[in-house]
């Protein structure tokens, strides 16, 4: 979960269940907020999993997130996706 602590700019991360769903909440983050630095997407591979359709994604957002977005709203936005905010 994100650091609370302003002296600490642990990333926002936003765990998805595969690169569309990754995809499309990127995207959604770039149409709903455009001055938002460009999210980082990353393949997270499961424990003992070789299938890459197997492997979790994540979409990684860096302090300071523009006005109006906020961990609760990241965290429904991966909600809808089947995701959630770590």
């Amino acid at each position: 979960m994100h650091n609370d602590d302003p002296t600490v700019n642990d990333p926002y991360v936003l765990v998805l269940p595969d690169r569309d769903a990754a995809e499309a909440v990127a995207e959604q983050l770039a149409e709903r907020h455009p001055g938002l630095p460009e999210p980082e997407l990353h393949r997270e591979a499961l424990a003992g999993e070789d299938d890459a359709e197997d492997a979790q994604w994540l979409v990684v957002l860096h302090d300071p997130l523009p006005d109006g977005l906020s961990g609760a709203v990241l965290d429904a936005l991966a909600a809808e996706h089947e995701g959630w905010l770590e």
